[in-house]
């Protein structure tokens, strides 16, 4: 054998790509998004208010739920307590069509308490939950 006539099989560039790498990554991405994909459905449903809000038409009654720092809980004025809020709302909104609530909550209140009259709220089948809430005075 010749010193210049050596086998050029071994010089031929490789031209195809391993994708086996590449569905690896995929298959893992898929994994994580169909694990986590229910996790964020669950939780209270809640229409936030827009940064332009419109005026409430004066013939619309409102219904605000208020919770005060020190524990007490009102359907408009009147005070309830915590494990009545849901069967007064079912009653108050039996016969309506229009089933929204207003939640304004002090910002001392811890938030499970805030969470679990959410969840009374939207227990006694109220179809729309909005925030009350103050403009920051900053910018």
């Amino acid at each position: 054998m010749e010193l210049g006539s050596r086998d050029n099989s071994n010089r031929n560039a490789m031209s195809n790509i391993n994708v086996t790498p590449l569905v690896d990554v995929m298959l893992v991405l898929l994994i994580i998004f169909m694990v986590t994909a229910p996790m964020m459905q669950q939780g209270v449903q809640v229409n936030l208010p827009k940064t332009q809000a419109k005026a409430l038409n004066a013939q619309e009654e409102t219904v605000v739920v208020s919770m005060e720092r020190s524990g007490k809980t009102f359907i408009n004025s009147q005070e309830v307590s915590s494990g009545e809020l849901k069967a007064k709302l079912a009653t108050m909104f039996e016969t309506k069509t229009k089933k929204e609530v207003l939640l304004k909550a002090d910002k001392d209140v811890p938030y499970g308490e805030v969470v679990r009259a959410m969840a009374e709220i939207k227990g006694a089948g109220i179809e729309r939950l909005g925030m009350i809430t103050e403009p920051s005075q900053g910018k």
